[in-house]
């Protein structure tokens, strides 16, 4: 009985483990050149999907992201730069299609109020536990 919930439990992480790191880049979308290929990568890895909202287009198999996976190969064929092709893609759909937006002043609260949240629970719990000592 131990052996059988064992050997279940082992499938079922081997079949998480590699559904979650398979990529959604099907095989023609793939370009024949390996460093476009490899630059195209890499920017698909960067870019969050619109639909999924926390994986990138490299991971997804939305119809947008093939759509953006297919763009980005079609500006690197036209031998757009990665800078060019980054900013084209966020004048399009702004910052947030970034999976690691740029600090600037409207990203701001993106990146500070996590902290500044985290400080403000530490404060409440550290208060509330002095209070709670006093009775």
């Amino acid at each position: 009985m131990i052996n059988k919930i064992f050997l279940m439990a082992i499938s079922i992480f081997f079949v998480q483990f590699f559904s979650n790191h398979s990529l959604a880049v099907e095989p023609d979308e793939i370009l024949h050149d390996q460093k476009q290929e490899l630059r195209a990568r890499n920017i698909s890895k960067n870019i969050r999907c619109m639909i999924c909202q926390n994986q990138s287009i490299d991971e997804s198999n939305a119809p947008l992201a093939k759509d953006l996976r297919i763009l980005i190969r079609n500006k690197i064929k036209d031998g757009d730069k990665d800078e060019e092709i980054y900013k084209f893609l966020t004048d399009r759909y702004g910052d947030f299609i970034l999976l690691k937006p740029p600090l600037k002043l409207t990203t701001l609260a993106l990146w500070f109020l996590p902290f500044i949240f985290f400080a403000i629970g530490i404060f409440i719990v550290f208060f509330h536990n002095k209070k709670s000592k006093k009775i």
